[in-house]
């Protein structure tokens, strides 16, 4: 379901939109779709930070592990 809002926003930056949209769709619709990009940027950075504190917290344990499985590995 959608519901109306009202925003304010500077003239430049509405005649930006204008032209960023190429007449092929209208305010509210672009506009959506760049908060929607935004909200999905976030939520990836901060699953991207929590992924990389969980490898850092066990950076060197998997580093031993990757060191005893390369001493397994036969030379070429």
């Amino acid at each position: 379901m959608k519901v109306k809002t009202s925003i304010t926003l500077p003239e430049e930056l509405l005649r930006s939109l204008d032209r960023a949209s190429g007449g092929q769709m209208n305010r509210s619709r672009l506009i959506e779709k760049a908060v929607r990009d935004m909200l999905e940027t976030k939520a990836r950075v901060a699953r991207d930070a929590r992924d990389i504190e969980v490898i850092n917290r066990n950076a060197e344990r998997l580093n031993e592990e990757a060191a005893d499985v390369l001493d397994y590995q036969v030379k070429i």
